[in-house]
């Protein structure tokens, strides 16, 4: 160790501790060398390029004096043609000599001496190699022309009058001019536009000409007409204006010879400018040019960024924007990557989107392409992903650059992003706004399936409208529906509002049921001013404070409401036909009895004047005393709240003692032990004990857990859920979670099955035969066509074949397109879809938003595309909390405290409530319930071509009835009678036909070879049976031998008709004097079953946590 020590070298002397402390002396003897770089720019050559060329400020400075000193050697001579006297004669050396006075020659003289310096100079200095390139370049000849000859006269004065053409420096200065323009735009860091300089440069040509042509003809017309300045800018201006007076006309020929020679370069230069300024033009109509700096800070704007614009897209976002008063003197600039297309660019040439609307081809990764958006200056940026694109994750990593990029230029710009995939949004956490498609997109098709119509609810709620669609129609649902449409979610604070202020202090289901009563809005939720979380309908107990932000639904915000007392209404007469439809009561006092107490409720039209009277139908009038309903009370009494059905299952109660420890065994309610995602929201919900092997998923194959092959052999108790889709992504994490909560009552819970792939026998093994509902999920793969709508086209025809196979099957489908909903279910002889859609072109006709709300599927919510949730993100803009709210329905948010939505249907023992008003009572005083709409279900009214048509086909088959025999007659009576109401074949329309086909097919069975009679008589019979059966009975007979080859019992496959006669639509917060149909289901809010746990009941708060009591889902009426 000592000899490995002894070894080392010692330090060098630059290295040791003393040359730290006393500076290293020994350098000098070192064998260093001292390298100095960048020693080619120390020369002088080098200093003075780096102060005339290539500094940019500097040289700036230097062309500016250039450009000056040409200008006043220009103004030089105008000075010495004014002060020249016209010198008489017509002699030729009157055009070479001039009288030139000593002072202005010694100007002219100084300016030469410069001029020539600096361009000797600067040839100097950007010598290449090659002196003649430097010699011949024009700007230096036309310098040599105009400094020489005054040079030469200093030293033979003789030579002082001797005419220079100066004039000719007015090109020197056009040159000056344009690289002056440049360093300008390199000092100052700026892309100005091309245009620009090709307009500066096209002015300056024009200019310089028409100053040679002036001075050039002023002087050699000193031996003719004597022309002054003015008479030959005169004769200039009509020349080139080929107007030609011909009132001053050149003499001599030199004049002649000047003005044709300056005519001819005329008409080569100018054609060259006026060229590439028309190309910079088209090139700008393309990119789109820039956003002012100036205008950017003056006007207010917002940045809209797309990978590509399509005119959908466009005007959905255009629509939604500016459907708020306040946004009306908005900017809307479009940064896209692309060029802009044919429809789009037809659309922003129309004067409405003209003057609000810029778009600009760029980059949002390129920050100048941001710069020209004026970005750091921008309101908001909206930053959409591209659904069409066949990989959707490609897609959203484009979406987070771009949200990365805006937040990196500018910090401060509130950001609005569109993301896809739930998996990529925790890469865009830092954006104030985020719409993930693919949460939304679950989350509605699973409530659908519990809660009809969860779609169309939200997707009215989430767009602008004024509830105008439909009011000219004929039929009433379609005025009702439309009517009602236009309630969206606004907010205000409690203490500044004419609706809510009076109940501060009060509980909120008191405020919500009289603010309904009193002036027609539903108080939805509320939020503390010290609490960034909403909560909706957060119950009984909670208690107004004057500071509380309230949500509710209405047709208009409270701001732009006028309010009249019942007395204005009685003088004005004010006619509202939403309110005078067959939903009126019958009776013309609207004071309702509520039992103990009596609601006045919208539009009295009589009451006595000693104060409010109990005014009843006659035929409510029994002996038998009607059920009550309790007051709403101000503050809430802990025994009027029904904790304990809120927290308990009724389902648990009816079951035995086994079968309750069975059930407890198998569920558990808690959080899921694993996220799909980062970024996913915990949900309380119901989970298994174990987790069950992932050989047990697969339906149709056994494992050595269970034998079973198909649906029906598992015995499940409740109908299942399939769902259709192409992959099983994150997204549907999204959709079991809502089929799954808590406040689900587990004798609810729907078995969900995931089918990836969708051909007959899949179908019929995974149950769809007694299956609840068939979500249908876009498929990924056919989003990017050829042609747009097309995108579709795939799962259109799927549906459409699923609903002619299985007609009595609940479908619910999501499409790309809007546009495309019209072709589900779709029927081409169908009389009253072809109406419905005259009335969708007719609303599109009058610029609704909503157009497409008439349709059938989606008024019943069996179609929806995740396209309309866009404007979700654009009311964002306006309403910060549409998101928060959005998400709450949707149960993909859980806040405590905060309700859930539901849905409760009206059955027979219920429509002793009668009315809307009633029911919102009832459900506030007995469980807290808020109702915020009605899915009704109403018979289709056929008109008279359609009652034709149907007793024409009921004809044909009695015609059809007699050709058949006894025993047919008794084995397709059922199919027969299905057949009547379903669609007939195309054949079945002509009765003559039919009649002369069979008879046809008797005579060739004659021809054919003889059998014994039973034989051929079976033959024949078995030939008409096949050719008599309508379409839905063959595709009935194709069902059911596919399940008996698949060994499937064909006991559950039915063959109802498909409910043609019906039709289902929305009404959202209807008006108190609503009657209650038979079968509606309404729309609940419920409180959160957790948030009223009494604190003195310990062990019936851990029994929920361990074993899972369930929330009753049904209300007690």
């Amino acid at each position: 160790m000592v000899d490995l020590e002894s070894e080392v070298p010692p330090l060098p002397p630059r290295y040791r501790f003393r040359d730290l402390l006393l500076g290293d002396q020994g350098w000098q003897n070192d064998d260093r060398v001292q390298v100095e770089f960048y020693m080619n720019e120390n020369t002088f050559k080098e200093r003075l390029k780096l102060f005339f060329i290539k500094n940019q400020r500097s040289s700036l400075r230097i062309r500016l004096f250039n450009f000056s000193l040409k200008l006043l050697s220009c103004l030089l001579y105008i000075i010495r043609v004014l002060l020249e006297n016209p010198s008489q004669g017509n002699e030729w050396s009157h055009i070479f000599w001039v009288n030139r006075s000593l002072p202005l020659w010694g100007l002219q003289v100084l300016v030469a001496l410069i001029s020539l310096f600096e361009t000797i100079l600067l040839g100097y200095l950007s010598y290449k190699g090659n002196i003649w390139e430097q010699i011949l370049r024009i700007p230096f000849i036309l310098e040599i022309i105009n400094a020489v000859p005054f040079i030469i006269s200093i030293f033979w004065p003789s030579l002082r009058n001797l005419f220079v053409p100066v004039f000719l420096n007015c090109w020197l200065a056009k040159h000056a001019l344009e690289n002056m323009i440049n360093d300008l735009h390199r000092a100052i860091q700026r892309t100005q536009s091309a245009m620009f300089n090709q307009v500066l440069i096209l002015i300056s040509t024009l200019l310089c000409l028409i100053f040679t042509c002036i001075c050039g003809i002023q002087h050699l017309e000193r031996i003719g007409k004597k022309l002054n300045l003015f008479d030959s800018l005169y004769f200039c201006i009509v020349t080139f204006s080929t107007v030609g007076f011909g009132d001053v006309t050149p003499e001599t020929w030199s004049s002649k010879l000047f003005v044709v020679a300056m005519i001819c370069v005329a008409l080569v230069v100018l054609p060259i400018q006026f060229e590439q300024l028309a190309y910079l033009w088209m090139e700008r109509q393309k990119s789109g040019g820039n956003y002012s700096r100036h205008r950017a800070q003056t006007e207010k704007h917002v940045v809209l960024c797309v990978s590509s614009l399509k005119i959908d897209l466009l005007m959905d976002f255009l629509n939604e924007f500016y459907a708020h008063p306040r946004l009306q003197d908005y900017y809307v600039v479009i940064l896209c990557p692309t060029e802009m297309d044919v429809q789009v660019r037809r659309v922003l040439q129309i004067p409405m989107w003209s003057q609000r609307v810029i778009y600009l081809q760029g980059s949002a990764l390129k920050d100048q392409d941001l710069l020209r958006a004026k970005m750091d200056d921008a309101e908001a940026c909206f930053i959409l992903s591209s659904r069409c694109e066949v990989d959707r994750t490609s897609s959203d990593h484009q979406t987070i650059l771009r949200a990365w990029a805006v937040k990196d230029f500018a910090p401060n710009c509130p950001l609005y992003v569109q993301i896809l995939k739930p998996e990529n949004k925790f890469h865009i956490k830092f954006a104030d706004h985020v719409v993930c498609e693919e949460e939304f997109k679950y989350a509605m098709l699973a409530l659908n399936c519990v809660c009809p119509a969860t779609s169309t609810l939200i997707t009215l709620l989430v767009h602008t409208s004024r509830g105008q669609e439909g009011q000219q129609s004929p039929e009433q649902w379609q005025k009702t529906y439309g009517r009602c449409s236009g309630n969206e979610v606004y907010h205000i604070t409690l203490e500044e509002s004419t609706f809510f202020a009076e109940y501060e202090g009060k509980s909120f289901t008191y405020a919500s049921f009289h603010a309904h009563k009193k002036f027609g809005v539903c108080l939805i939720g509320v939020r503390r001013e010290d609490n960034k979380n909403i909560l909706l309908n957060p119950g009984p107990r909670y208690i107004m404070n004057a500071t509380d932000i309230c949500f509710y639904i209405n047709i208009t915000k409270e701001e732009n409401s006028a309010f009249k007392n019942q007395d204005q209404q009685k003088k004005s007469k004010v006619s509202r036909s939403f309110y005078h439809g067959p939903s009126r009561l019958p009776v013309h006092s609207i004071i309702a009895s509520m039992g103990t107490v009596a609601i006045d409720l919208q539009d009295t039209s009589c009451r006595s004047a000693s104060g409010p009277t109990l005014s009843l139908p006659a035929e409510g009038i029994k002996e038998v005393r009607r059920p009550s309903i309790a007051p709403v009370l101000e503050v809430a009494d802990t025994s009027s709240i029904q904790t304990c059905d809120l927290l308990s299952d009724q389902s648990e109660d009816e079951t035995t003692a086994d079968e309750h420890v069975s059930s407890n065994l198998e569920y558990a309610k808690g959080y899921p032990p694993y996220s799909p995602y980062i970024g996913s929201s915990p949900t309380f919900c119901h989970l298994l004990h174990e987790k069950v092997p992932f050989c047990c998923l697969r339906l149709d194959k056994s494992c050595q857990h269970n034998y079973y092959e198909d649906a029906k052999a598992y015995g499940f108790k409740n109908k299942l859920i399939i769902v259709a889709a192409e992959t099983a992504g994150n997204g549907l994490y999204n959709f079991i979670v809502p089929l799954r909560a808590y406040y689900r009552p587990k004798k609810e819970l729907n078995p969900i099955v995931l089918l990836l792939d969708n051909p007959l026998d899949d179908l019929l093994r995974c149950g769809v035969t007694f299956a609840a509902n068939m979500v249908v999920v876009d498929k990924e793969s056919t989003m990017s066509a050829e042609e747009d709508y097309m995108a579709d086209a795939k799962t259109i025809v799927n549906v459409q074949t699923l609903f002619r196979l299985f007609s009595s099957l609940s479908i619910i489908t999501e499409l790309t397109h809007p546009a495309n909903m019209r072709f589900m279910q779709f029927r081409a002889k169908d009389c009253y879809s072809l109406a419905l859609s005259k009335l969708e072109k007719k609303e599109r006709e009058r610029g609704s938003n909503l157009a497409f709300m008439f349709r059938l599927p989606f008024a019943a919510g069996r179609v929806f595309s995740i396209s309309m949730l866009d404007t979700l993100l654009y009311q964002s803009f306006v309403k910060d909390y549409m998101i928060s709210v959005t998400r709450l329905l949707l149960g993909l948010d859980t806040t405590p405290g905060s309700g859930f939505l539901c849905s409760m249907k009206i059955t027979e023992d219920d429509l002793w409530i009668r009315t809307y008003a009633r029911l919102y009572q009832k459900l506030c005083s007995s469980s807290g319930d808020i109702p915020i709409g009605i899915y009704r279900t109403e018979s289709q009214k056929l008109t008279t071509s359609e009652s034709q048509e149907i007793a024409s086909q009921s004809q044909i088959s009695i015609s059809v009835e007699e050709w058949e025999d006894t025993k047919d007659c008794k084995e397709q009576g059922h199919h027969r009678g299905n057949h009547r109401n379903s669609t007939s074949s195309d054949q079945s329309d002509h009765p003559l036909l039919r009649r002369k086909s069979m008879q046809w097919a008797r005579r060739l069975s004659r021809k054919g070879p003889k059998h014994s009679g039973k034989t051929a008589e079976k033959i024949t019979q078995q030939r008409l049976n096949l050719y008599r059966r309508s379409e839905r009975q063959e595709l009935a007979e194709l069902v059911k031998n596919r399940m008996k080859h698949l060994g499937l019992s064909t006991v559950g496959y039915d063959e109802m008709n498909d409910h043609q006669g019906t039709l289902s639509y929305i009404l959202i917060n209807p008006s108190p004097d609503t009657r209650l149909e038979l079968n509606d289901v309404v729309y609940l809010i419920r409180p959160d079953p957790l948030a009223y746990l009494p604190n003195n009941e310990p062990s019936h708060k851990n029994s929920i946590q361990a074993t899972g009591q369930e929330s009753r889902e049904e209300t007690q009426l």
